[in-house]
């Protein structure tokens, strides 16, 4: 008898930990928050010079973790803020032209959460 009185409180355990793992009144997992990116320049589809500057504003970030490449080629970018607002500076390869590029943007927010975004220009000649 005792070890039936062992096994079901055993299993009584068992059960109620499996209740919580899923967010019940025993913690649980917080939210993802991505970070927001913004204010893109120069807009989408616009047609620029090889080594053309551009900008873009992101939110909910750790400015640590943005990365921006363009053609798959990393970019240096310039990162300052203003009121939890993120203002990313860079220029695009000088060794692009006469092609479309994406300029590609990531970045980690809060519990690593990863976002992306980008637009497309067109390099001139």
């Amino acid at each position: 008898m005792k070890s039936f009185k062992a096994s079901f409180a055993v299993i009584c355990v068992l059960l109620a930990g499996n209740c919580w793992g899923y967010g019940g009144s025993g913690g649980g997992a917080t939210s993802c928050k991505k970070p927001q990116f913004r204010a893109f320049d120069p807009p989408q589809h616009s047609e620029v010079s090889p080594a053309s500057p551009f900008s873009f504003q992101v939110t909910g970030a750790d400015p640590d973790t943005i990365q921006v490449t363009v053609k798959q080629q990393p970019v240096d970018v310039n990162v300052t803020s203003k009121n939890k607002v993120f203002q990313v500076t860079g220029s695009l390869p000088e060794n692009l032209r006469d092609t479309y590029a994406r300029i590609q943007i990531s970045a980690s927010g809060p519990n690593r959460c990863k976002g992306t975004a980008g637009w497309l220009v067109k390099i001139s000649k």
